[in-house]
């Protein structure tokens, strides 16, 4: 009877990993993986895990369903040992494999959104120096993306710096997992000011596509340093990609991050070149927006944008009213968010 269970089990895990292998394949473009900030990087640091850091960050859903990842440590910065150290002997790697021949979709979280921007802008000069193809990046999904930086850093900073106190320290012990320590490493660029000197105005005209989540983590202790709106760990205007910092409420000029269909005074009206908001939620935090849970509806602040010819990002979304008489709102969601996380419905998107 032990034996048939684990024959069952055994076939079982073959038949999932054969159903996933065989929609990766299904889509047009491979996708790639570029993780966000590890604060547990900056207390031990080994180079040794960052293998097994990064097959963690995306165990839950992403993982299993990318062609290729590309790690990078926390405890270095993006323009030293990260890029001489990391991107380069990778994205010379997937060069010579031809791995985005094809073209890639990059999929990044939080300040894979900055590292991405970093390689997009050098990746044509380093690997052509080199004698290799440049990667075909036919666009790139960014998850609650930290490219426009995090006022959390700045304040991690200040607080490494000697400037604290109790509100300041609970803030970050809550975001850090512990008290900051003596490296600091790509925090120091996830500063607003030094994040957004970074690469910020590629010329290649890879589409960004924004992924933005609304929602709260760590009992709102981060909040009160965040402008606007934000996912807890970064404010809208980094998610959103407003071509400046502030105090922003959505992503969108008519619609807010819960899908109420109304005006929004604080809604961003100028974003980075070829950076385009799509999903948008206030049931999502920072962390949750990567997994496979779904947590609630989600609205879109656009609804399809093409990346190549004949392919082309698109969501459906249906309108519903709530209330009645005076008090009747109109809400805009995307057809099953209600019941299928934010990750899959961003899965299902990829061009097939």
């Amino acid at each position: 009877m032990v034996k048939l269970s684990n024959h069952i089990l055994i076939i079982s895990l073959l038949v999932t990993i054969l159903c996933l292998s065989t929609q990766s394949q299904a889509k047009a473009y491979k996708t790639v993986l570029i993780h966000g900030f590890q604060a547990q990087q900056l207390f031990t640091i080994d180079s040794g895990k960052l293998e097994s850091d990064a097959e963690s960050y995306w165990a839950d859903y992403w993982g299993p369903l990318a062609d290729e990842r590309i790690d990078w440590p926390s405890f270095e910065r993006v323009e030293g040992k990260i890029a001489s150290d990391y991107l380069w002997p990778k994205l010379k790697s997937m060069s010579e494999q031809g791995t985005c021949a094809s073209g890639c979709i990059f999929l990044t979280h939080s300040t894979g959104d900055l590292i991405a921007r970093y390689i997009i802008d050098n990746q044509a000069n380093w690997l052509e120096n080199a004698g290799l193809q440049p990667l075909n990046i036919v666009a790139t999904f960014d998850v609650a993306g930290a490219g426009g930086g995090s006022e959390l850093a700045d304040v991690a900073v200040n607080v490494a710096n000697g400037a604290s106190n109790p509100l300041t320290e609970a803030a970050i012990r809550a975001w850090l997992g512990r008290s900051i320590g003596e490296t600091l490493g790509v925090l120091n660029d996830l500063k607003v000011n030094n994040a957004r000197q970074i690469a910020s105005f590629p010329d290649s005209r890879t589409p960004r596509l924004r992924f933005i989540a609304d929602g709260d983590l760590f009992l709102g202790a981060t909040k009160l340093f965040l402008p606007g709106k934000d996912d807890s760990v970064v404010a809208t205007h980094s998610a959103c990609g407003a071509n400046q910092a502030g105090s922003f409420d959505s992503c969108s000029l008519n619609i807010a991050t819960d899908g109420k269909v109304t005006s929004q005074d604080k809604g961003v009206r100028h974003f980075l070149p070829y950076h385009y908001p799509m999903l948008m939620s206030d049931n999502y935090d920072h962390l949750s927006i990567i997994i496979d849970h779904a947590k609630g509806k989600v609205t879109a602040a656009n609804t399809a944008i093409d990346i190549a010819p004949n392919k082309r990002v698109a969501f459906n979304t249906y309108t519903k009213n709530e209330g009645f008489w005076l008090w009747k709102k109109q809400y805009t969601y995307v057809r099953n968010s209600d019941s299928q996380s934010m990750s899959a419905l961003m899965f299902a998107a990829l061009p097939e």
